[in-house]
């Protein structure tokens, strides 16, 4: 989501940056720009008008600070601006308990999938969630809803032979008293379009059950009718909070930044992927950096550390330090980045990573390296160097790959230990310390080039 945006933005910006002197003229060409920019990404007109608005006010109405150029200044006031636009700081979910949540949207948005998320993000935390199937409509709503709970182990109410909506909330929520669950989540029912019958019959469903959160669930690709949508169902049942889904999908992500203008209500939560872990908290301020082509190594650190094991990570470090790594390792580390999400995902939170594509040929590539390593015997991943014609003819055909892509990774691979090597003797350590040895990572944008390009020279 948001390569368009980012691509025509990250250009803008960059003319932005080299400019010597700000004026009206120029400061208007450049917003100019930005305005065509979120239209093509599907922003709604009138949000898109007011944000630039917005941003040529604080333009001229605020001195340059001496440390930065004009151009870096407008680029810092188009990040806030967007900061503000997005939502200011993270808006977590009430605290009481019980907490009852309604879960709201269009047919397809991904209600049910993202009921079964939003429980286990509250397992994470310590919570007891419950599901109550609300869709009486969907086929298979109800036995989706039931195969997820049963799946992540949570309490699951659903009544097959009632068509009553509000009762079988109501008998949902009498039996999580019983049960001991402290969150209880409602899926409920969506059309291919809003309409009066399903609005009344979720509005009958509020005043049963007086959830606490009301959240609206809505597809990132609803481009220019997501005002619409979230406009309505915000006006019939109040809005709590919104979550966008297929994050992760091509969107232009114009809902991420007309949703919150047009309600008030903030983005809570996205989901990023289709696997249940695949949710994140929404940051605004993450969001815009990443939008503007900046990364987001915070979100970065975060998912390394939730997904990463540490005793692990460590032992390779050592293991590369003494020019000790093999295929063993390698697999080892490939299992752990998985974890952590696809190649692409991981790409765009690097800085300046935003507009390189990582898709479906990277992905495949990386799972021939794995098949190739998994098809080694035990000794033929210790000992890389035994890996004669024989062997490697006898790989390619147990990866179901030719004898080319073997001999290719094994190339790479023969490469990477001899820079292991010549990086020994304390250069290694050098280098990592100078990412911050551990302690924490640097802000890149801070470094001095020089100091990176002496540094870079000792290493080639």
């Amino acid at each position: 989501m948001f390569e368009t945006l980012t691509e025509k933005l990250s250009k803008t910006l960059r003319n932005l940056r080299g400019v010597g002197k700000l004026s009206e003229d120029n400061i208007s060409e450049a917003l100019a720009e930005v305005r065509k920019a979120l239209l093509s990404a599907d922003v709604h007109f009138k949000t898109a008008r007011e944000f630039v608005d917005e941003v040529k006010q604080a333009c001229l109405g605020q001195e340059v600070l001496k440390s930065v150029s004009p151009g870096q200044q407008v680029v810092k006031i188009i990040n806030d601006e967007l900061v503000k636009l997005l939502g200011e700081g993270t808006t977590e979910l009430r605290q009481d308990s019980p907490l009852r949540v309604l879960m709201v949207g269009l047919h397809g948005a991904g209600k049910t999938t993202t009921s079964a998320k939003l429980a286990k993000r509250m397992a994470k935390g310590g919570r007891k969630p419950m599901l109550v199937a609300c869709d009486v409509y969907r086929p298979a709503a109800i036995d989706q809803l039931e195969f997820l709970a049963k799946q992540e182990d949570f309490n699951c109410y659903l009544d097959r032979e009632n068509k009553d909506v509000p009762a079988i909330a109501r008998a949902g929520w009498e039996d999580s008293k019983s049960n001991g669950s402290d969150v209880v989540i409602f899926d409920t029912a969506g059309r291919l379009q809003i309409d009066d019958e399903l609005v009344g019959e979720l509005e009958a469903l509020k005043k049963e059950v007086e959830p606490h959160e009301i959240l609206l669930v809505a597809d990132a690709a609803l481009g220019q009718e997501a005002v619409n949508v979230a406009k309505t169902f915000h006006e019939r049942l109040n809005l709590t909070g919104i979550i966008l889904t297929k994050v992760d999908g091509d969107a232009r992500g114009g809902a991420a930044l007309s949703m919150k203008k047009v309600t008030g209500a903030p983005i809570k939560f996205m989901g990023v992927g289709e696997k249940i872990d695949e949710f994140e908290v929404f940051h605004p301020d993450r969001l815009a950096s990443r939008i503007l082509g900046m990364g987001d190594v915070v979100s970065l650190v975060e998912k390394a550390q939730e997904n990463l094991d540490e005793e692990e990570s460590m032992r390779m470090a050592e293991k590369m330090l003494k020019s000790e790594f093999d295929f063993e390792d390698f697999l080892s580390q490939m299992k752990q980045m998985k974890k952590m999400g696809s190649m692409g995902s991981i790409a765009k939170m690097l800085p300046g990573m935003g507009n390189v594509q990582v898709g479906d040929k990277e992905e495949a590539a990386l799972g021939r390296h794995e098949a190739i390593i998994l098809s080694m015997t035990k000794e033929e991943r210790r000992l890389p160097r035994i890996l004669a014609g024989s062997r490697r003819k006898r790989i390619a055909v147990g990866a179901g790959v030719q004898i080319r892509d073997v001999n290719q990774l094994i190339k790479q691979f023969t490469q990477m230990q001899k820079m292991m090597k010549k990086m020994r003797g304390g250069k290694m350590q050098k280098l990592m310390n100078s990412f911050g040895g551990g302690a924490g990572m640097p802000d890149m944008s801070d470094m001095d080039p020089k100091e990176l390009a002496k540094l870079a020279k000792q290493f080639r």
